[in-house]
């Protein structure tokens, strides 16, 4: 895990985002939560959205666990294969774009749906997520997280581009932004993305209106910051 703890101290040295870059990990079972996993039903008493465990991990330092037991939002419980009745959710969904006038009418509100199922999870392919700070390395992570304001942002796609020269294509939604664009899209393009935290994170995970978010799967954490390396030195 050093050589994580490595990785968040460049992460730090070369863009200094205000909270801990947070590593977050799908788990098979509960038994693969580190020791001393924070539990949001078990030690909080209450159930949470995934995104209020990611600012308990960046802002207090913790490592939270959430399953469907802890989880407190819906379209959570659909995409990541909680959900008892998948059909329900589904209909729960379009009915919920189309009431906060997200969609202006049935066939923009399935289209919305369709955007959930491309990232969508199968039902019990994964208990839990675990969100714990980088530099704390707890968890062998599946991607990294790292909340920042545009500047910050800036170079991380510098750092990310800088190898192969290929540009980002972000695909901004607006909602549902850090569980679904930031965790299931990226685990399944592969490749490092920029996302636009959705007003359920502002409200509900205090996200702040400055933060931006940037996420990058494990195995591109190295490249990343090597482009970062290679930049700063030239005075960027």
């Amino acid at each position: 895990m050093t050589d994580l703890i490595e990785k968040a101290q460049a992460l730090n040295r070369l863009i200094r985002p205000l909270t801990f870059p947070i590593g977050v990990k799908l788990v098979k079972s509960v038994d693969d939560f580190p020791e001393r996993t924070r539990r949001p039903v078990k030690d909080m008493g209450c159930e949470v959205m995934p995104c209020v465990g990611m600012t308990l991990a960046r802002k207090y330092g913790w490592t939270v666990g959430i399953t469907a037991e802890d989880n407190a939002c819906a379209i959570v419980s659909y995409a990541y294969g909680w959900s008892e009745d998948d059909a329900k959710s589904e209909k729960g969904i379009i009915d919920f774009v189309k009431a906060m006038n997200y969609a202006a009418n049935d066939d923009a509100a399935k289209a919305r749906l369709d955007t959930v199922r491309q990232a969508k999870l199968d039902k019990g392919q994964y208990a839990g997520v675990v969100f714990s700070p980088l530099e704390k390395s707890k968890i062998e992570p599946d991607l990294v997280m790292v909340f920042c304001n545009p500047a910050q942002l800036m170079r991380l796609v510098h750092g990310a581009t800088q190898g192969a020269g290929k540009s980002l294509c972000p695909a901004f939604r607006g909602f549902w932004a850090t569980c679904l664009e930031g965790i299931l899209q990226t685990l399944k393009d592969r490749e490092p993305k920029l996302v636009l935290p959705g007003n359920g994170e502002r409200v509900w995970a205090m996200v702040q209106d400055d933060e931006l978010l940037f996420t990058i799967p494990a195995d591109s954490l190295e490249q990343v910051i090597a482009g970062l390396e290679a930049t700063d030195k030239s005075g960027v």
